[in-house]
């Protein structure tokens, strides 16, 4: 059987060799082109496009993105595939849900004070709320800190704005103000007011984040902390709050909603329909990745690696030319795609075989359940468990095979993808070893154990529900050979153990939703809990990526 089908994927590709001669000789004959794509963008990102498209142009020689600066025109994405770069706040009217569109940086103000302010402490737990900022740049008799802190009455505060009209126009935003108040405000360039702040405790000043960050965007300049914000007006920075301990983590508090909208607008790159052309999309990607390095300065913010990821991920990849539409080519294509198919089965057919005989992790059976609570998540015996929600078992050849637990794959729902490195990968315990995504929302597992792998599950690749069908049998994800097992699996729980602290899991994630939706709330109720209060299978499905970036932070990280 085997040899009858491989003789007809034999015939067939011949045919279709054959066929594709005549089309082959005639490509070799054409001559190449370098290809030249035109973006348009508004003035206040003019300087950072062209630097784009230059050093695009620089690397990759045989493509030419060529700028359009529109000056006061407005981009009108209604002219076919044109590509333009456009800020939120320059052209509102282009971020709607029919053009398709991609972050590709932001432009945030913070306001900020000196890290030695006496009220440092006091202000990190209660936050400003935007009625506050309002009262003291508003009211020259409210400028003391008496207005933002008890017992700051006697302390003169002094306000600093960097005199730029994109600042201005957010801090006039964030004040639901048409025009910025002068009245005991002092002006500067970015530098002097960060200089100012530097030099006195009792001030505070507005600028553009990048103004005060390090170079990495690790830190803040010397003695300069971010002010935080009380969103919500409640008195306290709460947890949804709680994202200026350092630089990484306020950029990623921005993009997922937690700083007030006034105070920053989105830089997009933004289409009618979602580009194909090879160079756009090529330099839409190269934008998202080395193009970030010129972001800060230009004095915009870069986007952190997560975002950046899901970003890319609405870039379509894929790209199939078809020049002409005639019957040979037709043919030619049906013949292919026949080929293909079988070969494809035949391959795929002969890998699962191979891998059901090599992987006998424990005894297989059905994973999925439709019910979802601590007596229902499956912790099978002899597997070492890590808190991060992986598991490591040791197979007769020394090797470990590496997968998530159930309980991970009960909460994010059907898996879509499953981002794998490569065999031959040295990795260590802690390290990034694979992503699970979700149309384009995804989270980060970490290795439970040190080695080199071996092998990844390739059938993953066709088919990635394998994980939540099957996380300890089909769904593996890779094998790896160890170089510290006997040292590290100290640090690693058994079944009996992992069970109890799983209950501790539930509870953590129904605190986790409740902090993100009202507990009381009808939305609560329809997302989270299914009848009898028990939380919903795949409870992170409906969510956005805000969301899933959150239990990123809370639930896997912290054990990495």
């Amino acid at each position: 059987m085997k040899a009858n089908i491989l003789s007809i994927a034999g015939i067939l590709l011949l045919l279709f060799c054959t066929s594709a001669n005549s089309q082959e000789i005639a490509d070799k004959n054409s001559t190449s082109h370098k290809e030249s794509v035109t973006v348009s963008c508004s003035p206040d990102l003019y300087s950072i496009t062209s630097q784009w498209a230059s050093e695009f142009n620089r690397i990759n020689p045989d493509a030419r993105i060529e700028v359009i600066n529109l000056k006061d025109k407005f981009i009108d994405t209604d002219d076919g595939e044109n590509l333009s770069f456009a800020s939120s706040m320059s052209q509102p009217a282009l971020v709607t849900e029919t053009n398709w569109r991609i972050t590709v940086g932001r432009d945030v103000i913070v306001p900020f004070i000196n890290a030695g302010n006496p009220y440092l402490t006091e202000l990190m737990k209660q936050g400003v709320s935007q009625e506050k900022f309002s009262q003291v740049l508003n009211d020259q008799s409210k400028q003391n800190w008496g207005t933002l802190v008890a017992d700051g009455e006697k302390t003169a505060l002094r306000i600093y704005i960097v005199s730029d009209e994109t600042v201005k126009a957010g801090v006039a935003r964030f004040l639901q103000s048409a025009n910025i108040p002068v009245a005991g405000i002092i002006f500067g360039t970015n530098a002097e007011v960060v200089s100012a702040i530097q030099k006195d405790p009792d001030a505070i000043g507005f600028c553009n984040a990048v103004t005060i960050m390090d170079p990495g965007n690790t830190g803040f300049v010397a003695d300069i902390r971010i002010l935080p914000i009380d969103k919500n007006g409640n008195g306290t920075i709460d947890y949804m709050e709680d994202i200026y301990s350092d630089a990484n983590s306020f950029l990623r508090g921005v993009w997922i909603g937690k700083y007030p909208k006034a105070l920053y607008s989105n830089i997009y790159a933004i289409s009618k329909v979602q580009p194909t052309n090879e160079t756009e999309m090529a330099f839409l990607t190269w934008v998202l990745t080395d193009g970030q390095q010129l972001m800060n300065s230009n004095g915009y913010c870069s986007l952190v690696n997560s975002e950046s990821q899901s970003q890319l991920n609405k870039i379509n990849p894929a790209i199939v030319k078809i020049s002409q539409t005639n019957d040979a080519s037709l043919t030619r294509l049906v013949l292919l795609i026949v080929v293909m198919v079988i070969i494809l089965g035949f391959v795929i057919s002969a890998v699962v075989r191979r891998y059901r005989k090599q992987v006998n992790l424990v005894p297989d059976f059905n994973q999925y359940t439709t019910s979802f609570d601590e007596s229902s998540v499956i912790v099978p015996n002899g597997l070492y468990f890590d808190r991060a929600h992986t598991w490591a078992f040791m197979e007769k050849d020394g090797n470990i095979a590496i997968g998530i637990d159930d309980f991970l794959q009960h909460i994010t729902g059907p898996i879509s993808r499953v981002e794998m490195k490569s065999p031959g990968e040295k990795i260590k315990k802690g390290d990034l070893l694979f992503s699970i995504i979700q149309m384009g929302k995804q989270l980060n597992l970490y290795a439970p154990v040190s080695g080199i792998i071996k092998k990844q599950n390739e059938a993953l690749i066709a088919d990635s529900s394998l994980i939540n069908k099957s996380p300890y049998t089909e769904g593996w994800v890779y094998m790896i050979e160890p170089s510290n097992w006997l040292k590290e699996i100290q640090f690693l729980d058994m079944a009996i153990k992992y069970r109890k602290w799983i209950n501790t899991e539930f509870s953590r994630v129904k605190d986790f939703l409740a902090a993100t939706l009202k507990p009381d709330s009808l939305e609560y109720s329809h997302e989270v809990l299914q009848d009898g209060g028990v939380l919903k299978d795949g409870i992170l499905t409906d969510f956005g990526p805000e969301v899933w970036d959150d239990f990123q932070t809370n639930f896997l990280d912290t054990y990495k």
